[in-house]
């Protein structure tokens, strides 16, 4: 074998495939480490999730074995700055449809640092999947000091009086009477970084349409301007249902798509949304280095 043909084979080889999937364009490079032990720091997951020189993402997705048995596998998280983050809705709805799918089955429970998450099948290429419990205290958020997660003091410019939760990882949300005029990519970045939040936050900006329908954009931490977000959307829910501007149950319209939100009686939060295989390929090993 030349050398030009054992370069090629021995990139070839080295190669770690990838699927590339998004929820409502929240967009994601999935890994499979089950088999197979991956090692992925900070500066690996930045390199390709850049958009212009890897493959572009919000969050890399590494599938893990379970550390639970009563989980089909672990799903780990990293945005696209390389942190790892706790919880991501889009990404678990995308993980548990690839499961039952393995599987041909119509459920999965899915492993995460926050704990299981049980998901089913809801239809042509949609997903259910069961959140959990929403954290409002300001300690489980958290926040930096005492207040009330209900009118949190904090402004800037045109948001003021947002209300915190947790769904696993920390969010505000503000409402607003007109979405458009709000400029949060330049808000975002300072919101997210503010004293208040020891973690960090997810900002989210929500217009009221109705009392079954809201429009939502959300900044995520160490993501940016996203087209979904699906905890944000859960946590808006929540805190519009708090706040008695909707129901327990609402359409959450984001720049890509709809999700359907229900706070059920039991304290549970289901999101309900579509998930998409976008395509599949192979990392170069120069990603890796």
């Amino acid at each position: 074998m030349d050398s030009g043909l054992r370069a090629a084979y021995i990139a070839l080889m080295s190669a770690v495939p990838f699927i590339k999937m998004h929820g409502l364009g929240n967009d994601f490079v999935v890994l499979d480490a089950r088999r197979k032990p991956l090692r992925c720091d900070e500066a690996q997951a930045r390199r390709i999730a850049d958009r212009h020189t890897g493959v572009g993402c919000d969050q890399l997705i590494i599938l893990e074995p379970a550390r639970d048995p009563r989980a089909h596998l672990f799903m780990a998280i990293r945005n696209a700055d390389g942190g790892m983050v706790e919880a991501c809705g889009n990404a678990a709805r995308c993980i548990a449809d690839l499961v039952m799918r393995e599987d041909n089955s119509t459920s999965a429970t899915i492993e995460t640092a926050v704990g299981l998450v049980d998901a089913h099948a809801a239809g042509r290429r949609r997903v259910g999947v069961d959140m959990g419990e929403p954290a409002t205290a300001w300690r489980e958020i958290p926040l930096a000091r005492e207040c009330d997660t209900d009118h949190v003091p904090l402004a800037l410019g045109p948001l003021s009086d947002p209300v915190a939760t947790s769904m696993g990882n920390p969010h505000v949300t503000f409402f607003v009477s007109d979405l458009a005029a709000v400029e949060i990519a330049s808000l975002g970045p300072k919101l997210e970084h503010d004293a208040l939040f020891p973690q960090r936050a997810n900002i989210g900006v929500a217009q009221i349409l109705s009392a079954s329908r809201l429009r939502l954009r959300v900044w995520e931490r160490g993501a940016g301007l996203t087209k979904a977000c699906g905890t944000g959307a859960c946590a808006a829910l929540v805190a519009a249902a708090r706040r008695g501007l909707t129901g327990r149950q609402a359409e959450i319209v984001a720049d890509g798509g709809t999700l359907d939100i229900e706070w059920r009686a039991d304290n549970h939060v289901v999101m309900t949304g579509p998930v998409a295989v976008s395509f599949t390929g192979t990392l170069d090993p120069s990603l890796w280095r």
